[in-house]
């Protein structure tokens, strides 16, 4: 007894560290506490303890929390031991039904996690967790608090079967999701609909908490019911596909039943304004019927709607919503999304409109239009008078409802453009008054700037809608109107630089530019556009070739007068590369004498983002950018550069005479800072040059320039800065991209040893920053990727981009006694064994490159990867296991090749071991080492054959011809368990279907020989999809007719 007086006293200082502590400390030291607790024997015991002599409600949540832990490990405990803690907890709550709320829901959740866990689980011929409804039905006929644990119960279970865990296989996810809808959910919503009705028949006192908690649990169990996926799609609630709800046909009488309908309205008028706020003046009820509104185009067509009676006021009501709204601004402007999105679908959909219904959007769409110009122009005095959060600086939002607007003002486009003149005028005329009035006047000169940036904004949205619409000579000229008043606008703004300017101003004559590039300029354009008649009139900007010198003279300013700016400069670089694709424009381009000044002048004197003073202060977006200006450059330089050295050596000038400085300085006692910068900067520009050099002619240039003197000096950086990111990601970035073999550009002279000179520097670098990065110890969790883990994904696809690149024969090493590939693979796998499974899949970069590898080698290099010592045949092949089950379809086909290659190979070996002459037994002892291997760990290839049985019966897979090539070899390598499999499957069926799953498997296996020759895969695949669409029907059906164990986990 005493003993157990000092545990409950232990555990309780326990609770309050974990739940009342102010110091970290303390409370990281009670978690690990809470981690040996459920990891201890004594768990249950101690849970038991806290729950009936806790002396606090910290204590009981303690003890929910630990038997959620111990019930949700991947290794279960047994299955009475669940039923047993499932049933106390029920007895439990059932006996002390006043625990506070956030202890009911702690333990509520532990049953909801027990019985998904156990959903299929049988014990005495019985199903052990299907009595849920009937469990609590109990609960519904005691007391108020009795009802709203009952419905607690099943609104945690309901939407515990409606969340996958990303510990468990998706496919047994969706298996219990759709069992417990079909078995369940339907019996739970009509349930908590009848208490519903019940709160309507018999008035409760929503005064008294208890049954105001009961209300507000009962609709919360609705919206879960309503909520769940039916149909296995995980559907975004932030996007609009497939927002509607899918329900099973069983429901249909449900909820076309009008009584449901009338249940929900009658509710809102009934019940106090705490349960549900009446009026749209509740930022969450505004929300949600901007969401109704904008479904009912996406549910219907406007064809459709317009044949509704009194269609003609609904829409006149929608539209005066949606100005009231837009006028509205400050008010829950996420939902401004939903009411654009609606009218943006319903002017879309006018031209498909066959009805005599007059539709009404010419009267009520410019009405929106008008409504949310002049809405953003009023805003902009009052975010400048009161220091408000300004839109304009979440582009994102902007760029969205822009997007919305500029289809919305396409209808009745004469007024649009009749209303942004007249707003544009207004405010260019007194933004002009204002720089020439004295000094003193700067909040009006800002809020004109916030105005007229909004302005230019919408004119590029307008004008970029032109692309969605058939359109006239005339809406082309009034195109013509706005945009020559945006390049008024331009010429006004760069008068005034350095000196001053408007970041905002500038990004969105950006995004004017960008609009008016993708609408009015390229190859496939309408060159005689009546745009330019007027901007030829006012600024003679006669065609697009002026047009492009007024752009490439606004990204040349930018670059020299905004080197400060991130957002202006990272947004000009993208413009610059936008432009630089694409033949025709480029021709244009290069004849353009802004052009030629930033290919001869690429250098910090004239645009001062590239110098080496700025790089610590500007951080990583401009820095990344420099990438993207180089690329640009290279693409022009490469219109006219053919085979000219001298003109690409004038062209690399620059960056000649910064390597020549670090030269110096690596020879010397130098400045590190210096030199990193240079060398950032330096890497960054390369990388940017060698992505645009796509010809062999042009590439070669590029290397002859760098190897060898200069990549020494990046080997060189790599072995001093390893343990800084900063430093050797780009630099692996760099060789990356050399190694990389697009377009066929390493494809070197036979008389050439680039190739392998070319190899051999990526396999140092590899190498030396394997080898290095692996000292590093003890490295926080939070830090494991961007010092260590992004580093290894960089240099896994350096490896895969060199070793599938076609232009090496690495035989050749082997031969000569070179040592650089083995060194490159050996540093590969060390790299590899340093990082955990979990790891592998948990960063998406690391997992693509290290699965892309690995399915170069086994293709390529498989008598690599048999000679290696067991422990890393092991982990590799469990790397794929679990790469089977990624969610990724581009991760799965890579294993799903991989194991291909592997399954292939152990096959032929197996083959060529029985021939009894000499030569092939010989052949054979290659790859005696990993038959071996597994031999003695079946289970490997087992597991594999279980995963890809379960997904192509049981999920809708995306990749099932990647899943059936393996399927094959690991069918013939494992004909015993293969049978066990299907043994498994057919006899926990119905009578009915154990004979139809028979002749499916049957089937599976028609006309397919004991070999993996080409023509015999593809007659196996052929089969794999008749055979999943069999095997998928038979189950539908049994389990339709409910069948208890009709669905069974092939991997149990």
């Amino acid at each position: 007894m005493a003993a157990h007086s000092q545990d409950l006293a232990q555990l309780e200082i326990l609770c309050k560290h974990l739940y009342e502590a102010t110091d970290p400390a303390q409370r990281l030291q009670a978690e690990k506490a809470l981690i040996e607790l459920t990891e201890s024997p004594e768990c249950l015991s101690k849970c038991q303890l806290l729950l009936e002599q806790g002396t606090t409600s910290y204590a009981q949540l303690l003890a929910a929390t630990c038997l959620t832990k111990l019930v949700s490990r991947v290794n279960p405990l047994p299955l009475q031991q669940r039923i047993d803690i499932r049933n106390y907890i029920l007895n439990y709550m059932a006996s002390c039904p006043k625990l506070e709320p956030f202890v009911i829901q702690a333990l509520v959740h532990v049953i909801a996690k027990i019985t998904k866990m156990g959903w299929f689980e049988v014990r005495k011929d019985k199903l052990a967790f299907r009595e849920v409804i009937a469990d609590v039905t109990k609960f519904l006929q005691g007391s108020v608090e009795h009802c709203m644990i009952g419905v607690m119960i099943l609104s945690e279970l309901t939407q515990e079967m409606n969340v996958a865990d990303s510990t468990r296989p998706l496919s047994k996810h969706r298996r219990i999701a759709t069992s417990f809808r079909d078995v369940c959910l339907r019996e739970i919503f009509t349930l908590a609909c009848t208490l519903l009705r019940e709160v309507l028949a018999k008035p409760l006192n929503l005064q008294d908490q208890r049954q105001h908690s009961l209300v507000m649990q009962l609709l919360k169990l609705v919206l879960n019911c309503l909520s769940f996926d039916f149909i296995g799609s995980s559907a975004d609630e932030s996007t609009d596909d497939l927002c509607t709800v899918q329900i099973p046909t069983n429901w249909r009488s449900v909820l076309l039943d009008m009584s449901t309908l009338q249940l929900f309205f009658d509710l809102y008028h009934c019940i106090p304004p705490s349960l549900s706020p009446l009026g749209l003046s509740d930022a969450n009820n505004y929300h949600e019927f901007c969401r109704f509104l904008a479904r009912l185009k996406t549910n219907y067509q406007l064809g459709e709607i317009v044949m509704v009676e009194g269609y003609p006021e609904i829409i006149r009501l929608i539209a005066n919503f949606t100005v009231t709204s837009l006028q509205h601004w400050e008010f829950a402007p996420n939902s401004v999304h939903y009411l654009l999105s609606l009218w943006q679908r319903m002017v879309a959909s006018v031209p498909f409109v066959k009805s005599t219904e007059p539709h009404l959007m010419e009267t009520y769409a410019p009405e929106v239009t008008k409504a949310y110009i002049t809405s953003r122009l009023e805003s902009v005095h009052i975010i400048v008078r009161d220091g408000l959060e300004d839109p304009l600086d979440d582009t994102g939002l902007v760029f969205q409802q822009l997007e919305q607007l500029c289809t919305v003002s396409r209808c009745e486009y004469e007024k649009t453009c009749a209303l942004l003149v007249q707003l544009f005028d207004q405010s260019a005329q007194t933004y002009q008054e204002l720089l020439c009035s004295p000094t003193g006047r700067n909040m009006e000169i800002t809020v004109q700037e916030g105005r007229l940036a909004w302005l230019v904004y919408i004119v590029g949205a307008v004008i970029g809608g032109r692309l969605t619409f058939t359109c006239t000579d005339e809406q082309d000229a009034m195109d013509g109107e706005l945009v020559y008043r945006v390049f008024q606008l331009v010429n006004l703004i760069d008068s005034r630089l350095p000196q001053s300017g408007n970041e905002k101003i500038e990004l969105a004559m950006l995004s004017f530019f960008d609009q008016f590039r993708k609408t009015y300029i390229g190859d496939q354009l309408h060159r005689s556009s009546k745009v330019y008649v007027r901007i030829s009139e006012v600024l003679s900007l006669t065609d697009e070739t002026r047009v492009l010198e007024a752009f490439v003279a606004k990204v040349v300013n930018n670059l020299k007068c905004w080197g400060r700016s991130e957002p202006v400069i990272s947004r000009t670089l993208q413009f610059l590369n936008d432009l630089s694709v694409g033949y025709a424009i480029l021709k244009k381009l290069v004849k353009i004498d802004a052009v030629r000044f930033m290919l001869q002048n690429h250098t910090c004197e004239h645009f001062p983002f590239l110098g080496i003073d700025e790089h610590f202060r500007l951080g990583q977006a401009v820095l990344r950018c420099r990438t993207t200006f180089y690329t640009a450059l290279t693409r022009l330089l490469l219109v006219d550069l053919g085979e000219d050295e001298d003109e690409f050596e004038v062209f690399m000038l620059p960056l000649t005479t910064t390597f020549e400085t670090l030269t110096q300085l690596f020879s010397s006692n130098f400045k590190e800072d210096k030199a990193k910068c240079m060398l950032i900067g330096l890497s960054r520009d390369l990388r940017g040059i060698a992505f645009a050099l796509n010809t062999k002619t042009s590439y070669t240039m590029l290397f002859d320039w760098l190897y060898p003197g200069y990549i020494s000096i990046l080997q060189r950086a790599i072995e001093l800065w390893y343990h800084e990111p900063s430093c050797t990601t780009p630099i692996l970035k760099l060789m990356a991209e050399l190694v990389h073999n697009r377009s066929q550009r390493l494809n070197f002279e036979v008389s050439s040893p680039n190739g392998i000179l070319l190899f051999r520097e990526a396999s140092k670098m590899i190498s030396t920053y394997g080898n290095q990065i692996l000292t590093l110890r003890n490295i926080p969790k939070d830090q494991v990727y961007p010092l260590k883990l992004k580093g290894i994904s960089i240099c896994f696809s350096a490896l895969k981009a060199a070793l599938c690149g076609n232009y090496v024969s690495f035989g050749v090493f082997q031969l000569y006694g070179d040592k650089h590939f083995d060194n490159a693979l050996q540093a590969f796998l060390k790299m590899l064994l340093s990082v955990c499974h979990s790891d592998l899949l948990c960063y998406r970069k690391l997992s693509q490159s290290y699965y892309s590898l690995l399915e170069c080698l086994t293709q390529d290099h498989m008598t690599f990867i048999a000679s290696l010592e067991p422990h890393v045949v092991i982990y590799i092949l469990t790397s794929l296991s679990e790469g089977l089950n990624a969610l990724d379809t581009e991760i799965s086909s890579a294993c799903c090749a991989s194991l291909d290659y592997v399954v292939t190979y152990l096959f032929k070996q197996l083959t060529k071991s029985s021939k009894k002459t000499l030569r092939l037994r010989q052949v054979a002892q290659e790859g005696e080492q990993l038959l071996c291997i597994m031999q003695q760990n079946p289970e490997l290839l087992q597991q594999m054959l279980s995963i890809l049985m379960n997904c192509i019966i049981f999920e809708d897979c995306r990749n099932q011809w990647s899943m059936s090539r393996p399927l094959l070899g690991l069918i013939l390598l494992n004909e015993k368990y293969f049978g066990e499999l299907r043994s498994n499957l057919i006899s926990n069926q119905g009578p009915d279907q154990q004979q139809t799953l028979n002749a499916c498997f049957e089937k599976l296996m028609e006309g397919v020989d004991q070999s993996l020759l080409i023509k015999n895969r593809d007659r196996f695949t052929q089969n794999v999809s008749v055979f999943k669409r069999d095997v998928t029907e038979t189950l539908r059906i049994s389990a339709a007719a409910s069948n208890p164990v009709g669905t069974v986990d092939m991997m149990s």
